[in-house]
């Protein structure tokens, strides 16, 4: 349900980056929490619908070239995610055997 009127918000009110809308404007015009908003686009992404975002907010895409930056900042996120389970990984030779879990 609220996945459907995300969408239709989308579609109709934020078609292209030029008509791109902050996460707050869209918790508000939607009344969902930021989580709930992030929850959401990250379903509809799955399912295939191209829900694009930059740092300026979320549209709906109408060009591959806007599907296309959208995977590029997912990937450099994912890489920078990957670094930081790497770095934690490496931190765990500090706490010895058994890693001091109760």
């Amino acid at each position: 349900m609220k996945e459907e009127l995300l969408l239709e918000y989308l579609k109709t009110v934020c078609p292209g980056r030029g008509r791109i809308q902050k996460s707050a404007q869209l918790e508000r015009a939607l009344q969902l929490s930021g989580n709930e908003l992030r929850r959401l686009v990250h379903r509809l992404r799955k399912r295939g619908v191209p829900i694009a975002s930059s740092r300026d907010g979320y549209f709906y895409a109408v060009t591959a070239g806007e599907v296309y930056t959208t995977i590029r900042q997912l990937r450099q996120t994912a890489c920078g995610l990957e670094k930081a389970i790497a770095g934690l990984e490496g931190s765990l030779d500090k706490f010895g055997p058994g890693g001091g879990d109760p």
